[in-house]
């Protein structure tokens, strides 16, 4: 049942004799094909995740811009925004395939999602599905800061992923219709999935407006045995159906003053089909489903968020950004054996829990360029955020994280000096104030049916924390750059997980240690070469933490544990445009890291899959064949990985995806074929983050997606 190791190491030596043939290809490739000219691509785009809009290749950190073409490549495979971002982002772990993405790790550590800047990520209790909170056919492009961003604080400890949303098309009035169904290889009735989307944008005069929706619905998932995928407690995306409803509606106040108002309504929910089968770990037999009804009510994840933008782009010569928003955030989760409790007739039930978290903030920014000859620009900040959370018994309506409120506050001061032609310093400095505020409750004892634990007594604890950063960034030539950074990440505990366990009589909010905000030192080296139709990025980096936080497992819970972590690795990436037609890619990526779990002051456990994702090597070939014909061929392999619990070794896999689309006369055609070789493998997480007989999941085996596309 395991992956063969061979099989999978096969068929990646086969995609790379494939790309190694491909310039001959390429060759032969219609000369009237369909590109965009060398001028359009060298183009540098500006990195609004930076607040200092940054063009990309020019900062002293790792910054990736995923644009359209390359989402749409990769929906035309998959619609699992993990896999998306796996595909795209180096260290960015792999995908679980659920609707769960803890253990979904960026560079060893957490990453900090927005929409359009607007924090999605809950500090006070991490539900981890902060990547399901808007459809990618939303989004225009995603914008990737590798490692901790003081520009951004709370949060951001293993970098920053910005999902940037569309904006209206010029011309008048433009729409979009489109359609994809997916299915299994066997083309099982249960399997069939479908989804539709709509868009129209449009111009008038000073107004603007985008109006989207999208609704879909998935069927089971099937691994490469034919065998249906097992079903997970935190979260399922297989049986479910989701729809978003997403606007933007824009106002010119003059040549240079924007309004801007954006709302969108992300929800997914479960469908009640199926209940789990655990598998044997030991006996490498992997969990499953079979149809039945679950107890309790579905599980579901629901976002709306609204946000109104001003920017200015010459006030008394500065660039003005500022926006305040609001998000109200969802989710139930399935019911467990974990909390009991008796019913009307005195028969003992069990209990699902859901999270309820609502934010509003701000964000200021401006910007200031052209200073001392035009080598100093700065840009000064402030970000307010206040989120208040809970996680509740659905019910009996007990408390299981108390509803706890957590103020923030952040000024920040950015810049960027030219000390002389080739090399240029950045440099900024952030303080960081938060307060939480948790009032007294009792813990719940998740093995009684009847009775509470503790009684905790509640406080107001405040954190602050003053975070640096300084980089530099060295043209060496025209064609090589050469940078380094140092900067200090903020994050905030998993709060729940630490009040929810509390379980020693006499806690006092105030006094608790584990509350104590997660600070990151994180240093990276790196050089740019850009030949041309070539291109190549190495960067090594180091995040440590005196006083991180480690995932481990407890009576089948995560809870964290606070630890002195040190996580380093290595990134390359490369691309080479053969041809005006045809684009080769390549990126490698090695973590490792390891934890002081025995308190001596020094690191000497290895950090595990819930942690560190694996070494991994990605190829992919982009080919347009002419006027209407293209398609895409990537692989990925995960290399096997050992660390100081045998149990949670990881064996290795390789994957293949490949997509083909054709323009017709009338929109366009696309067949894509996610893991095309039919690969029988365990997850990731399932073999190297948990030891579990219920939560070992293999993964998704060869799945076809049929789309079509008209834009008229």
């Amino acid at each position: 049942m395991h992956s063969k190791k061979h099989s999978a190491l096969w068929s990646t030596l086969s995609f790379v004799s494939l790309v190694a043939t491909s310039q001959v290809h390429a060759q032969q490739a219609s000369t009237n094909a369909e590109s965009e000219s060398l001028s359009e691509e060298s183009e540098a785009m500006v990195v609004t995740a930076t607040r200092s809009r940054s063009d990309e290749g020019e900062t002293p950190q790792r910054v990736t811009v995923i644009d359209r073409e390359q989402i749409e490549q990769q929906m035309a495979i998959t619609e699992d925004p993990g896999q998306v971002l796996s595909n795209l982002i180096p260290s960015y772990s792999p995908s679980r395939q659920k609707l769960s993405n803890a253990g979904e790790t960026f560079r060893g550590r957490d990453a900090a999602f927005l929409v359009d800047g607007v924090p999605q990520s809950n500090p006070l209790r991490d539900s981890s599905r902060d990547s399901y909170t808007i459809d990618l056919s939303m989004v225009e492009r995603i914008e990737v800061i590798h490692g901790a961003s003081a520009e951004h604080g709370l949060g951001a400890t293993g970098g920053l992923i910005n999902f940037v949303t569309r904006k209206a098309e010029g011309g008048g009035i433009s729409q979009h219709a489109g359609v994809r169904l997916t299915t299994d290889d066997d083309f099982e009735s249960d399997g069939f999935g479908h989804k539709l989307d709509y868009r129209v944008s449009g111009q008038h005069e000073k107004w603007d407006f985008v109006a989207a929706a999208t609704r879909q619905e998935r069927g089971s998932f099937y691994d490469g045995n034919d065998q249906r995928v097992g079903i997970a407690y935190p979260g399922e995306l297989q049986n479910s159906e989701s729809y978003d409803l997403f606007g933007k509606l824009g106002y010119w106040i003059d040549d240079n003053q924007n309004l801007e108002l954006t709302l969108n309504h992300f929800d997914l929910e479960e469908s009640n089909d199926y209940v789990p089968v655990a598998g044997d770990r030991d006996a490498g037999v992997p969990s499953t489903a079979q149809r039945g009804t679950r107890d309790g009510a579905p599980g579901f994840n629901e976002v709306t968020k609204a946000r109104l933008a001003y920017s200015h782009a010459d006030w008394l010569g500065n660039e003005v950004d500022a926006q305040v928003y609001h998000q109200r955030f969802r989710a139930r989760f399935a019911t467990t054996p974990f909390f009991p409790y008796l019913d009307s007739n005195g028969d003992t039930q069990y209990d699902q829990t859901r999270n309820e978290s609502d934010k509003v903030g701000a964000k200021f920014t401006v910007n200031r360029d052209g200073m001392l000859d035009d080598r100093l620009s700065l840009t000064a900040g402030l970000d307010i955020l206040r989120d208040e959370t809970r996680q509740m018994l659905v019910e009996t309506g007990r408390t299981y994280v108390p509803e706890s409120q957590f103020d923030n506050i952040a000024p920040f001061l950015q810049g960027k000096f030219e000390l002389a032609e080739p090399l240029t310093l950045h440099a900024g400095v952030r303080h960081e104030h938060a307060d939480l505020e948790v009032g007294t409750y009792q813990s719940i004892d998740r093995s009684n049916v009847t009775q509470d634990n503790v009684t905790v007594e509640g406080g107001k604890p405040s954190f602050d924390e003053t975070l640096l950063n300084a980089g530099l960034t060295y043209q060496a030539t025209d064609w090589a750059q050469l940078y380094a950074n140092y900067s200090e990440g903020f994050g905030m505990p998993d709060v729940g997980r630490v009040l929810r366990g509390i379980d020693t009589p006499g806690q006092n909010v105030d006094n608790l240690l584990q509350l104590q905000p997660i600070v990151t030192d994180n240093r990276e080296i790196g050089a740019r070469f850009d030949w041309d139709r070539y291109g190549l990025e190495l960067s090594y980096f180091e995040s440590d933490s005196d006083y991180g936080q480690r995932l481990t497992e407890q009576n089948g819970t995560w809870v964290g544990s606070r630890e002195k972590t040190e996580i380093q690795g290595v990134e390359i990436t490369g691309d080479m445009q053969v041809t005006d037609n045809h684009d080769l890619s390549l990126s490698y990526t090695h973590a490792e890291g390891e934890s002081d779990q025995d308190g001596d002051g020094r690191v000497d456990t290895d950090l595990t899959g819930i942690n560190i994702a694996p070494d991994t090597l990605k190829l992919g070939w982009s080919a347009t064949w002419n006027d209407r014909l293209s398609s895409r061929l990537q692989s990925t392999y995960y290399f096997d990985r050992s660390v100081d619990s045998p149990d949670l070794d990881f064996e290795g896999y390789g994957l293949v995806d490949a997509s083909v689309g054709y323009r017709l006369p009338a929109g366009r055609v696309s067949v894509g074929v996610e893991n095309l070789t039919d690969e029988d493998y365990l997850t990731y997480y399932s073999q190297s983050a948990r030891i579990s007989d219920e939560y070992y999941f293999t993964g998704r085996g060869r799945t076809f997606t049929l789309g079509y596309q008209l834009d008229f």
